[in-house]
């Protein structure tokens, strides 16, 4: 069932055109040529746009803004309910059971929620102090793993000729065994933020669980591409224990990072994080911690307003149906990966025949014998793209897929001349998607990279690379201030208060 799309009902078109209508799509800047164009943005897996849905729902609900934990004004009554909706949103979002699951809200992404589940479930488990992870991870899902335990596996991913694939189940159930009763849990990405390729989670978790571990899954990349399904509707042997992901990546900027768990996990583990909210009682010298979820797991005042954000992108996301979505995005990375595999000297990384290998939301690639800082900033200053370069905090993942792609020139270069190559390629660049990407941006993706690569000689002589290895344009120069900045706009904005005020 990984590899596979269940469409349901097709949306109506006006519904999918209203939640694709984001905050920023029609920015526009001027560009090296000394035109103004609009900015296609590609750089959704780093962050997504806001939605205008998202915004008017915000914007609605600010004026009844006051804390939780109260019902006792109008005010904190709409603001608490609507935070605990929130919670209730997001466990419909991945199809968990309520009876059984909980979510928590916490940190500005997945990073906090991954140290708060590998330090809870260090505390739980304690006897089994070995985690198993693969190279594909962001370091989100790798370092806090690393923090907490002794002992960390890395399974590779699988290798396709000169292409790396999803996880090798293989060596998984290979490290569970050489590792036997002391697995405390898998981690494991459900999309690769570097590639876009889809990783077989519930395979992975019918694995652990055999052999008595967990699995955790960063669904950080995956949530706003896939449905995601924790429990409901699937055997219980192939259910996630833990999906962690960002509210940021989800079309709600601003918004915390998300821990949806097993309530038995970090049920008799004392909380992370202390303060108000998480108790019962306090005392002068004792306090008794709260034995309800999520409250013992969200001390302090929360990001009210950011819950809220998140849940309103979810409810518009299920509403139009995650199926729905990944069948068309599906269909727009069939279309960017022919298109760039027309271009020519361009290298895409990883497993690109997707009967092979499912993709979502993301394509790294390079020009070939060319600096892969150098193609996003012709990008960005020529063309109005912005993608992302460099190791995207993945870098053992990227350093393999380098490495890999270079294999096929190890017999026709020397050695000086092959070092050189891969110094060029020491990082890559990502175009990454969201619901708003179309077909026309992917296109002008394509035939920019098809005049970089005509025009090489020409772009080079443009830029000058500096120490930490970006490169300026020597003639061109973006004031960002000039664009925006938060003082100008508080000293505009306090200019027209006084300029408004009656004469003493």
């Amino acid at each position: 069932m990984d590899n596979q799309v269940v469409t349901g009902a097709a949306p109506t078109a006006s519904a999918f055109a209203a939640i694709k209508d984001a905050v920023g799509l029609d920015v526009t800047y001027r560009v090296a040529t000394g035109r103004t164009m609009r900015r296609i943005y590609l750089d959704s897996t780093a962050t997504t746009l806001r939605l205008k849905l998202v915004q008017e729902v915000l914007d609605r609900f600010q004026p009844h803004y006051s804390n939780t934990h109260s019902l006792l004004h109008f005010g904190a009554l709409i603001s608490t309910r609507e935070y605990q909706w929130s919670h209730e949103m997001v466990l419909r979002f991945v199809n968990a059971d309520a009876g059984g699951y909980f979510c928590f809200f916490i940190g500005s992404g997945a990073t906090a929620g991954f140290n708060r589940v590998a330090r809870t479930l260090r505390a739980k488990r304690p006897e089994r102090d070995v985690v198993i992870t693969t190279l594909m991870e962001h370091h989100s899902n790798d370092l806090p793993h690393r923090a907490h335990f002794p002992k960390v596996v890395h399974v590779p991913p699988s290798v396709s000729g000169n292409s790396l694939g999803g996880v090798d189940l293989g060596q998984l159930e290979r490290a569970l065994l050489e590792n036997s009763g002391r697995v405390n849990y898998v981690a494991l990405t459900g999309v690769s933020n570097v590639t876009g390729i889809v990783n077989p989670i519930h395979e992975a978790a019918r694995l652990a669980h055999r052999h008595g571990a967990l699995i955790v899954v960063d669904a950080a990349q995956m949530a706003a591409h896939l449905p995601i399904r924790t429990s409901l509707d699937i055997p219980q042997a192939a259910s996630l224990d833990v999906v962690v992901f960002s509210g940021h990546k989800v079309y709600a900027p601003g918004s915390p990072g998300v821990v949806v768990a097993r309530k038995e996990l970090f049920s008799g583990v004392p909380p992370q994080e202390v303060g108000g909210g998480m108790v019962d009682t306090v005392w002068e010298d004792r306090y008794t911690e709260s034995e309800q979820f999520p409250d013992r797991e969200e001390a302090g005042t929360p990001n009210i307003p950011g819950a809220i954000g998140l849940a309103a992108a979810l409810c518009a996301l299920r509403g139009i149906g995650m199926d729905a979505i990944a069948a068309e995005e599906e269909a727009l990375m069939r279309h960017a990966l022919v298109r760039l595999a027309q271009v020519p000297d361009v290298i895409v990384y990883g497993e690109t025949d997707t009967r092979i290998c499912r993709r979502a939301g993301a394509i790294a690639f390079n020009l070939k014998e060319m600096d892969h800082a150098l193609t996003a900033a012709i990008l960005n200053d020529y063309f109005n793209i912005a993608v992302r370069n460099q190791c995207f905090c993945a870098h053992p993942y990227v350093r393999e897929l380098v490495m890999l792609s270079l294999s096929e020139s190890a017999d026709m270069l020397d050695n000086e001349a092959l070092e050189k190559l891969a110094e060029l390629h020491r990082g890559m660049v990502r175009a990454s998607f969201g619901i708003y990407t179309t077909s026309e941006d992917v296109d002008a993706l394509a035939e920019a990279l098809r005049d970089i690569g005509a025009r090489r000689d020409f772009y080079a002589t443009q830029y000058e690379r500096l120490p930490d290895g970006n490169y300026v344009h020597r003639d061109f120069r973006f004031d960002s201030t000039r664009v925006f900045s938060v003082r100008k706009e508080v000293g505009r904005l306090l200019s027209g208060v006084r300029e408004r005020s009656p004469e003493r």
